[in-house]
């Protein structure tokens, strides 16, 4: 099973328009990039550029609000782009911390509802956490368990951004092995040594950090996921972090791909 390796570009929105980004990227060894909701609004555009540096989008994030108000929007600009795999990356920034058990449920039916719709249109979707899913709501109930168990028997994915899990106090081996059902992707980011890297917020270089990422890999690739979609929210050198951690990954992946040919 081979790896899909991917990039989120939001980690490249401060590097230049999308032909820069796509340029660079294209000369690292790239062939897939994961969309930010901003291109949907130029799917043209962005399908040309990827076709032009021989790329494609397996997936892409959207903002709840398109999602609801402009669902049929998203599609059409979706397919248009090629993407197949969307994720709704983050509720809006009051809804994080604080809400009640209820809406997280109410979410879960909402976002389970979607799915089936896009389903319907040959796109699947997905959620993608952050950290403060983990946090309990009053009473104890973990926000992301509640949206997970009220989307039950929906096709609704996950996206699990493992850094961010364990910046919520979760062991992502665990969590992982919870919801291996529905794992579809895995954002993969680094988190640097304490009191390191604060002018980019603690993150690091896809291993050049503090996270196990030989034996997180190992344990996705157990559970069937392909798409691997490096992720760093503030790097101080986009590029850099785009060149050094493709050469990570891709010596991770072919490790496993050789030890699985050999098994």
């Amino acid at each position: 099973m081979q790896d899909i390796i991917s990039i989120q570009l939001y980690s490249l929105r401060d590097y230049g328009n999308l032909a820069r980004q796509l340029e660079t990227l294209a000369s690292i060894g790239f062939r897939h990039v994961e969309t930010i909701g901003s291109h949907l609004a130029n799917a043209t555009e962005t399908r040309a550029l990827l076709d032009q540096h021989g790329m494609t989008a397996p997936s892409g994030h959207v903002g709840l609000a398109d999602l609801r108000e402009r669902f049929d929007w998203v599609t059409d600009q979706a397919a248009a782009i090629g993407i197949s795999q969307l994720y709704m990356p983050a509720v809006p920034a009051g809804e994080r911390e604080g809400m009640p058990a209820d809406y997280w449920r109410k979410l879960g039916v909402e976002l389970g509802e979607m799915a089936v719709r896009l389903k319907s249109r040959n796109i699947d979707l997905g959620y993608h956490n952050h950290h403060w899913e983990l946090f309990p709501c009053a009473g104890g109930a973990i926000p992301f368990d509640l949206l997970i168990e009220a989307s039950a028997g929906s096709p609704l994915t996950i996206e699990a951004d493992l850094a961010w899990l364990v910046r919520g106090g979760a062991d992502p081996l665990a969590w992982m092995a919870k919801h291996k059902d529905r794992l579809s992707a895995i954002h993969v980011k680094d988190i640097a040594p304490q009191g390191e890297n604060l002018d980019e917020d603690g993150w690091a270089n896809v291993g050049a950090g503090t996270l196990d990422w030989p034996a997180l890999h190992e344990a996705t690739r157990s559970y069937g996921v392909r798409l691997m979609v490096l992720e760093h929210d503030k790097p101080a050198d986009a590029a850099a972090f785009a060149r050094q951690s493709y050469s990570y990954l891709t010596g991770l992946s072919g490790e496993a791909a050789k030890t699985a040919r050999s098994a």
